[in-house]
């Protein structure tokens, strides 16, 4: 069997760099990468069902998309291949209805939220005037599930009607009515910030929720403007997911209260900030590989310990 280190499997074009950088680090480093795309999906099932091919690890960033990848993660899954987020664990969390609650129960902050069923299983959208009179104007209406990048996302709901021709959307979904967050202002910036769990490491950032312009926070960031509970509230999502690798988005507020505002995102775009104006800071996705790297080797480890 020709056994790989590593296989990595995308189709969102825009993946490509960040792909290319993956092999070129993990191949200096002395390990096997092998790429799967549309090309190539077929004869990878084919060579991994006649254990002609396997792999350490596999980090898929294609069957959430599209289900022509699905039968590799089961095949792999069986095989004992090491998983990084597989589907099975985080979609719970990446299910914002659910996640809101086991966030609560965890004591992490969240704006005032108000959840509605899907559609399709109650027609019904009951607010009540006290409700609706705290949510206050505008408000944030987002579905549960279908979202990513703030698609779907209304953050300037002004009525009952608005919440009505929300749900018509994705009448399989349920969906959050929420409280809109402002942040206060830190020397000029937005207080508003999307911290990247990588492989047991936190990566925070400055992120401008309304250009989608990424900064590194550093280490006298957090100290200057006592920003630690970015730290802390990502951990605890961490040991709650026990996922590989996620974001999430928190702001502190003009009233100096935490909130998770986007809870957690397990296909986060690392587009280069060189090439794109709203991408990460490039030596902060080339830190994102040096983990990936650190959890290959530990996963090989494991498997020669068996």
């Amino acid at each position: 069997m020709n056994k790989f280190d590593l296989a990595i499997s995308y189709i969102w074009e825009y993946d490509i760099d960040f792909v290319n950088q993956i092999e070129k680090i993990l191949q200096s480093k002395g390990l096997l990468t092998y790429v799967i795309s549309k090309w190539n999906i077929n004869e990878t099932i084919e060579k991994v069902t006649n254990k002609e091919l396997g792999f350490f690890a596999y980090f898929d960033r294609a069957s959430d998309a599209d289900k022509e990848f699905t039968p590799l993660t089961k095949i792999l899954a069986r095989k004992k291949t090491y998983l990084i987020n597989p589907y099975s664990q985080v979609e719970k969390y990446i299910n914002k209805s659910i996640m809101h609650n086991i966030l609560l129960r965890n004591r992490i902050p969240v704006p005032f939220t108000i959840i509605l069923p899907p559609l399709q299983k109650k027609i019904d959208t009951l607010i009540s005037l006290r409700d609706m009179e705290y949510l206050g104007q505008p408000f944030v209406i987002k579905p549960a599930f279908y979202t990513g990048g703030g698609d779907g996302v209304l953050i300037n709901g002004m009525s009952l009607f608005d919440v009505i021709h929300e749900r018509g959307r994705f009448v399989d979904d349920s969906y959050l009515i929420q409280k809109r967050i402002y942040p206060k202002y830190l020397d000029g910036k937005r207080a508003w910030f999307r911290i990247l769990w990588a492989f047991d490491q936190i990566i925070p950032f400055w992120w401008n929720d309304q250009t989608d312009i990424y900064e590194i926070l550093t280490d006298e960031d957090l100290k200057k403007y006592q920003l630690q509970k970015l730290i802390s509230i990502t951990l605890k999502i961490a040991r709650i997911s026990k996922i590989d690798y996620f974001s999430t988005e928190i702001a502190l507020s003009e009233d100096d209260s935490f909130y998770c505002i986007d809870y957690l995102n397990d296909q986060c775009d690392m587009r280069f900030k060189s090439k794109h104006f709203d991408g990460v800071p490039d030596e902060k996705v080339t830190q994102f590989i040096e983990r990936l790297h650190y959890k290959v080797v530990k996963v090989k480890k494991a498997y020669h310990l068996q």
